[in-house]
């Protein structure tokens, strides 16, 4: 039989419980480590936990992980847990979680732009971001591949009153896409990107209906054979629009792109 073994720690030295406070939609909190402080827009489950989406009173979004003693709650040391149940219905939100604002017009596009690689990334962010994009006045352009980038800046001449910002595929370290990056990033040019060899893998796999994204032997196009290893029709456009009907708000995309897309927003509409 076990013998009881009592806490010798002295209670001076003991961490004080804290409570636990479910991070419903618009109640306002401080993250404890950057100051950061917002109203909570979303929770999502992670391969690396559960995350909280706040934003600032100027529209800002940041995902913070929802760790113990993470968040201040009217200056009370808190921590964040997702809600048990679906809150009632508050604001209307826009597909990317944002505050909506009926009757809305398009704003006057900005001389500054965000590029993305190609037609399905330019598509995916509309999907989720246009009510935003058309209320902030920003165009989304493709490039049609990476290697026309450093032209594209050079004739863009971006400026403090026209920034451009650049969604890139596949930036990881040592990878073409991170060199091209790093020539062309500067004080009104930011260049961000995703871990995904392609943004079909932003999407969750849950949300298309399958298991996870497949691995593609290299050497071979990477959407045929995701189609040829899911038994599905071998026409990358039809597959394209298949997962894209699939996707209706940000809870169904990756948090690696969501945090990137946003930071692109946020940066091309800066007040110069």
């Amino acid at each position: 039989m076990r013998s009881y073994q009592p806490d010798l720690t002295p209670p001076w030295k003991r961490s004080a419980p804290v409570p636990e406070v479910p991070a419903e939609p618009d109640l306002v909190v401080e993250e404890v480590a950057t100051g950061f402080c917002g109203a909570v827009i979303r929770c999502e489950k992670t391969a690396q936990g559960p995350t909280v989406t706040l934003e600032d009173r100027f529209g800002k979004h940041r995902v913070f992980p929802m760790g113990p003693r993470g968040f201040l709650l009217e200056g009370r040391v808190v921590t964040l847990v997702r809600p048990a149940a679906s809150a009632p219905a508050g604001k209307a939100r826009t597909a990317s979680g944002s505050v909506a604002v009926p009757g809305a017009r398009a704003r006057v596009a900005r001389a500054g732009r965000i590029y993305v690689e190609g037609r399905h990334d330019a598509e995916l962010v509309e999907r989720v971001w246009g009510d935003d994009l058309r209320i902030e006045g920003v165009v989304v352009e493709y490039l049609e591949g990476i290697d026309d980038l450093p032209a594209i800046v050079r004739e863009f001449a971006p400026a403090p009153g026209a920034r451009l910002g650049v969604l890139v595929d596949h930036l990881v370290p040592g990878s073409k896409e991170s060199r091209i990056a790093a020539e062309v990033t500067g004080r009104d040019v930011l260049v961000v990107g995703h871990p995904y060899i392609d943004v079909w893998e932003a999407v969750k796999p849950s949300s298309v209906g399958i298991p996870g994204w497949p691995a593609v032997p290299r050497g071979q196009d990477w959407k045929t054979g995701v189609c040829r290893s899911l038994g599905w029709p071998e026409n990358t456009g039809a597959a394209w629009q298949h997962i894209l009907s699939k996707v209706h708000s940000y809870k169904d995309l990756e948090p690696q792109l969501l945090g990137r897309v946003e930071e692109l927003i946020d940066f091309v509409t800066l007040p110069a």
